[in-house]
């Protein structure tokens, strides 16, 4: 399947700590020659070759048309909610370790730059949560949002109202509210289950509940959810996609609603990308049989094992 896809600017979004300047210089090789400006925030200046534009971050959201985020999962999250308001193409390069969301290699980027150009690839849409109700330096989530207690002592307790109406309450050491993305993350090891990218769900799991509901619920994406911390509550951090966003005090409602199509990520194999993820959860509790696992091997590694 073709996509077509015009690009002037194609915008470099790259781990905080991590060595990715090998793939930069790959990267800007490949737009050499062509009418294409390859740009940076200011904050990465000091990691690009000179040919690379630095722009403000607001000139970086209005201008690029693709973006190419360099790192793992977190990096690639991060240029997603940097484009919220405009989403645009993103391109993951796995320079993190265990990555469901990132498709390609270092090794495999000059191969899947040369796909892009050809418009040999397909876009993904994402879902996004949007999280409104008190003030919070992050909003966005394309993976969770998590409310969780404060320190060791007492519980977070929050009231569930969905679509306006009262579910129950929860008092547990934290509460996620998940994406089909990343219900394979802190959902899941909380006892959540995975949902299908297909389904549009959203799923709401407490972690270690002491009363009130105590198994996963999972909703409709037009669903509106609304948590309200109760007077009994410890005090809550709100977390988004990881990220500290805020606190939340006791009285104080937080919505959430989904945004569908809050992202676009560039897949080059939906096949290979799916079965390396069967990879990645059988490798965290999803035990597959032996020769379904064998069907996961590249084919030129069993032959390679074979001819041994």
């Amino acid at each position: 399947m073709t996509s077509e896809l015009r690009v002037s600017a194609v915008g470099l979004v790259l781990h905080p700590t991590k060595s990715v300047e090998q793939s930069v210089d790959t990267i800007v090789a490949s737009a050499r020659g062509r009418p294409i400006r390859v740009l940076a925030r200011p904050g990465d200046r000091d990691r690009v070759p000179a040919e690379v534009g630095i722009v403000s971050e607001a000139a970086f959201v209005r201008e690029v048309d693709g973006v190419i985020a360099l790192g793992g999962d977190g990096t690639m999250l991060g240029a997603m909610r940097l484009m919220i308001e405009r989403p645009v193409p993103v391109l993951g390069i796995n320079h993190g370790n265990l990555g469901f969301l990132v498709e390609v290699t270092p090794a495999g980027l000059p191969a899947a730059l040369a796909r892009l150009a050809a418009g040999d690839f397909t876009i993904e849409q994402h879902a996004c949560l949007e999280v409104d109700g008190v003030a919070l330096e992050a909003r966005f989530g394309f993976n969770d949002v998590v409310l969780s207690r404060v320190g060791r002592a007492g519980a977070v307790s929050v009231d569930l109202t969905v679509n306006d109406v009262d579910y129950g309450y929860y008092r547990a050491d934290a509460v996620v509210v998940a994406t089909p993305t990343g219900s394979t993350a802190y959902n899941y090891a909380a006892g959540g289950p995975v949902l299908s990218p297909s389904s549009g769900a959203v799923v709401v799991t407490p972690v270690a509940p002491i009363s009130g509901v105590s198994r996963p619920i999972v909703l409709g994406a037009e669903d509106k959810v609304a948590l309200t911390v109760a007077p009994d509550s410890a005090p809550v951090a709100v977390d988004v996609d990881g990220t500290q966003g805020g606190g939340a005090g006791r009285g104080d409602r937080l919505t959430v609603t989904v945004r569908p199509e809050g992202g676009q990520v560039v897949r080059l194999s939906a096949r290979e990308y799916a079965s390396r993820s069967r990879v990645k959860l059988s490798l965290l509790d999803l035990p597959l049989r032996p020769d379904q696992l064998i069907e996961l091997i590249p084919a030129e590694l069993r032959r390679r094992a074979t001819e041994a």
